[in-house]
This record gives C-alpha cells, sequence and structure tokens, in this order.
C-alpha cells in the first residue's frame, strides 16, 4: 500500500496574515507533507451583497465584507506564496470558489486544481476546471450520488485526470458521522482513485482512512487550535501533523509483505535458540 499524497490546508487558516502563512508552510514542509492549500475567492462574486453587508464582527471589521475580505490574499501576497514555496520545496494550490479566481490562478501554472465540495454542483465551474486538464482533487461533502456522477462524467468527457476526496463537510466532524466505507464505494463506482479530506479532531480516522487505500489525504492545519477562525478547531497543530505523518509511515512499513511462510533473517536466528531442544 503506497503513502498517500499528503496535503496540508492552509485554508483561510493564515488570517489574512502573509508571516503566519509562512509559518505554516514551513511547518508542513517540516512535518512531511507533500504540497500545502490554499482557497481563493472574489468576494463580490462568491458572496451576495445583502450577505457582504451583513453585521459580523471579527478583527478587520463589523460586517461580512470586512471579514471575508480580511481573509483574501492578493496578487502580491500570492506572488510571495509562490516564491516562498519554491524556496522551501514544496508544491502549492488552492481550490477557486469562482472562475475569475481559477483565472487568477493560472499564471502561478500550479501542477493541481481542487474541486472544494461547495463548488461539485457548479457544472459550468467544473467544465472550466476540466478544460486545464490538470490532476484535479475532487472533495464530495454535502453530495449526492447525482452530484458526483455529474462531475465525474464532465472530468472524463474532458479527459482531465481526477481523484474524488472522501468528505464530510462538518467542522470538527463527529467520529460516528465519517462513514469511511464509502471510500471503497467511490472506488468500485467510479473506477479511480479516492482520497479523503478530513475535519476531525485528532489523527485516528485519517489513519482509517489510509488504511482503506486512499491515494491522497488533506488536513487543514494551524499553529494554534483556539486562533480565530472557522476552520482552525479541526485543523491539526504541528504536533499532530508529525504524528499523522510518522504513523502514516510506521504503517507503511508495517504492511509489507502478503507472502505467506514468509521467514525474516532475524527469525531464522532467534528459531535456532527456542527451537534447539526440538527433535524432528
Amino acid at each position: 500500500m503506497k503513502v498517500p499524497y499528503l496535503i496540508g490546508e492552509i485554508g483561510i487558516n493564515h488570517n489574512g496574515d502573509l508571516n503566519l502563512a509562512k509559518k505554516l508552510i514551513d511547518n508542513c514542509k517540516n512535518a512531511g507533507f507533500d504540497s500545502v492549500k490554499f482557497q481563493k475567492r472574489t468576494i463580490d462574486l462568491v458572496y451576495t451583497s445583502s450577505f457582504l453587508d451583513s453585521p459580523r464582527k471579527s478583527p478587520w471589521g463589523t460586517t461580512q465584507r470586512d471579514q471575508k475580505e480580511g481573509l483574501e490574499f492578493n496578487e502580491i501576497e500570492y506572488n510571495e506564496i509562490d516564491s516562498y514555496c519554491k524556496k522551501q520545496s514544496i508544491e502549492w494550490f488552492a481550490s477557486a470558489w469562482d472562475i475569475q479566481s481559477l483565472i487568477f490562478l493560472k499564471k502561478y501554472n500550479l501542477k493541481y486544481n481542487k474541486i472544494a465540495s461547495a463548488m461539485i454542483v457548479d457544472k459550468n465551474f467544473l467544465e472550466k476546471v476540466a478544460e486545464e486538464k490538470k490532476h484535479t482533487f475532487i472533495s464530495t461533502g454535502m453530495s449526492t450520488i447525482q452530484n458526483i456522477d455529474d462531475a465525474v462524467n464532465i472530468f472524463k468527457k474532458y479527459s482531465c485526470p481526477f481523484e474524488l476526496m472522501h468528505c464530510v463537510s462538518t467542522y470538527p466532524m463527529k467520529p460516528e458521522d465519517a462513514n469511511l466505507l464509502t471510500i471503497q464505494k467511490l472506488k468500485e463506482r467510479y473506477n479511480c482513485d479516492v482520497g479523503y479530506s478530513g475535519h476531525e479532531n485528532g489523527v485516528a480516522i485519517s489513519l482509517a482512512a489510509y488504511s482503506l487505500g486512499i491515494t491522497s489525504l488533506e488536513r487543514h492545519v494551524t499553529l494554534d487550535r483556539t486562533m480565530y477562525g472557522s476552520d482552525q478547531a479541526a485543523s491539526l497543530e504541528m504536533t499532530g501533523m508529525k504524528n499523522l505523518v510518522d504513523s502514516i509511515r510506521k504503517m507503511h512499513l508495517a504492511y509489507g509483505t502478503d507472502k505467506l511462510g514468509f521467514i525474516t533473517k532475524e527469525e531464522e536466528e532467534i528459531s535456532k535458540k527456542l527451537r534447539e531442544h526440538i527433535k524432528n
């Protein structure tokens, strides 16, 4: 069983602070993740004016617009993120939430696209992503079978490589809601690679997902789970990140071979001592 492709979902946990984002990139690199992921939105396309004008207290002001805009990086900041990730030798990509954001991300020549669970029902958006023919991770949270069927058919139509990611869109997710057996059902129905995007506390459920043969694993990451932000509580701090990666590596080694009757060299030496008294 292969080690899954490990994605550190920084998302909006940087709280609009580039220095904080860089620290999270460092943590992902040091913990052994393969990539980091952000989220990109054009605020006035994703949200209605009435919603943006509604009240919400946050570190950036008193309206939803203040909060949403405070969490968005601009081109200068993404240029720095692109440069910093190259310096750290770690891949980065982002889940776009609108076509304008998708176009914005093209300039960075990123290796991957990501369909957030919220966007899997937007067929027009899926078409635009599939046209790029980049390997695309597709989260299946909040989705019916028909929603997933439609998305898969679009990506197949454009011969765009894709990978489904089993996901439950609650923050944090309760263990009893994980339904990890869905992973095998997705493999069987769509004959494709299947990963897992988790929002749970701790690492046990993610490790259980790995035992089911996932090909990718995405977890939200943070510097401090008590920080401001709706995703922070469902994220892993550095200790949890290292625990996750170390545990997966140990599990990978432990799966070993399925060859019956295989005796290790160490066992051969021990058997000589423990079976010396046996005369056949």
